[in-house]
């Protein structure tokens, strides 16, 4: 499934989630990904369910334990105020 995944693309643990990182690497058997908030984790290859319009979705089943903690947490320092009430002009 390395075929058409590039340095850049988004990663997300499902279709219509939010991202959880980024592609930052591609080697032949493993993606490096640069997950918010926690650093960068050696996803393998069999982890990637689908690969499309830039985004890379994993199988969190098949992920490593390191990573699943950390994308539970991945959003955790957002400051969502903002989002709700954003600055009026």
């Amino acid at each position: 499934m390395r075929e058409g995944i590039e340095e850049g693309f988004m990663a997300f643990v499902s279709d219509g989630s939010e991202g959880i990182g980024a592609v930052r690497l591609v080697r032949p058997d493993a993606l490096v990904i640069y997950v918010e908030n926690a650093g960068e984790f050696v996803v393998p290859l069999t982890a990637v369910r689908d690969v499309y319009a830039q985004k890379v979705i994993l199988e969190c089943r098949k992920l490593p334990h390191d990573i699943r903690k950390a994308i539970g947490h991945a959003h955790d320092v957002e400051d969502t105020a903002f989002v709700r009430h954003p600055p009026t002009p």
